[in-house]
């Protein structure tokens, strides 16, 4: 039988950290590719034979009273049992080269980030303004201290992994048998387990709760529009730092007005009389009441513009403008005598035989597409 510790070097009585410096050591100067030749190759494979044993306490437990793990099996290189590409990393770019699995993980780890979605109405839209989020997220639980042990317990270390935090196996393949590593399922890859957990958070360090905070909704978001709160999300494991929370707009829709950009749009219905003669209505707008203007004139699917009176721009000062769209009404139920007064009219006018005249088929919606490409 294979004397492992003297193929490596080491006492019996060697500690793990001994053994890996011994195998790493000699895995530099008998690689194949640094030191090409058949005698290095096979005193390679024997090196390699010898950690795998000795790196692995129930191997070398079993080593130590009298069994060879290897003893009924070949060992070329790549194609030996338990030949582990970690191993060969670990020797030639030090200690966790291989994915920063090796080893138990951290308990303390960083929460994750939240997203909640806040419903504003077209007004806060405009000017800004102070919320109140109601949130369910996870914070620190006061009773362990985030530590998921009950007060007065501990820890112990994992009879699984044995503090490692990984469970190693070796796999079948078209190199041969190799070792890999896979977090502990008993541990979750801590490397230890809870004697008691906690009995408000059942080991997690973790609770949920309801909690509010004030947001200031700046003037200008739309619907998408995201607002991130650093480290306002969720508490990590083990007490961690906090996540960011990330509040995602949407502006409800409008009786009135429609926003298109920064932009604010409306329709107003005109008497026929108010159009051809003009006059001045007043208008509620977010701003208070204004004067409209209405020119003599005035036709279905003209625009009256009222400049910074739309939405404020987000990322810099000013506003957009209100646009009026307006659409004149024709009466549909006229007395004997206003429709007299109309005859007389459009005798007046000529128009008792009006002859009809094909114009562009833009109609009103083509009227405020061509407002918005004078824009």
């Amino acid at each position: 039988m294979n004397d492992y510790y003297a193929v490596l070097g080491v006492s019996r009585d060697a500690s793990q950290e001994e053994i890996k410096k011994a195998y790493r050591r000699l895995a530099r100067k008998l690689h194949p590719d640094v030191n090409p030749g058949p005698e290095a190759e096979e005193e390679f494979k024997r090196v390699s034979q010898a950690y795998d044993v000795l790196s692995d306490p129930d191997k070398r437990r079993s080593f130590d009273l009298g069994a060879d793990p290897f003893a009924a099996a070949g060992a070329g290189f790549g194609t030996g049992p338990g030949f582990s590409f970690s191993d060969v990393m670990d020797a030639f770019f030090g200690a966790g080269a291989t994915a920063g699995t090796r080893g138990p993980r951290p308990r303390v780890q960083r929460g994750q980030d939240a997203l909640v979605r806040l419903d504003i109405d077209l007004a806060k839209a405009v000017f800004g303004s102070e919320e109140e989020l109601t949130l369910d997220t996870a914070i620190g639980c006061s009773r362990c201290g985030g530590d998921g042990a009950e007060p007065g317990t501990g820890r112990q270390t994992c009879p699984i992994c044995r503090g490692r935090g990984e469970i190693q196996q070796v796999q079948r393949s078209f190199l041969g048998q190799v070792m890999t590593s896979r977090p502990c399922v008993n541990c979750q890859g801590f490397g230890s387990t809870l004697t008691d957990p906690c009995h408000d958070c059942s080991g997690d360090g973790r609770v949920r709760t309801r909690r509010t905070l004030k947001l200031k909704v700046p003037a200008g978001v739309d619907t998408g529009t995201r607002i991130q709160l650093t480290g306002e999300g969720e508490v990590g494991h083990g007490n961690g730092p906090q996540g960011d929370l990330y509040v995602e707009i949407r502006v409800v829709g409008h009786d009135t007005y429609t926003r298109r950009g920064d932009d604010l749009h409306c329709m107003i219905e005109l008497p026929m009389a108010a159009g051809a003669l003009g006059t001045t209505l007043k208008l509620s707008t977010f701003d208070g009441m204004q004067d409209l203007e209405i020119k003599p004139g005035t036709q279905s699917g003209d625009v009256i513009t009222l400049r910074g009176l739309g939405v404020t721009h987000l990322r810099h000062g000013g506003r957009g403008d209100l646009l009026v769209h307006t659409t004149v009404v024709t009466p549909t139920r006229l007395t004997e005598e206003q429709e007299e007064l109309l005859r007389q009219f459009a005798a007046m006018r000529g128009e008792e035989r009006p002859e009809g005249r094909l114009t562009p088929n833009k109609g009103l919606f083509g009227k405020i597409r061509d407002a918005f490409k004078e824009k």
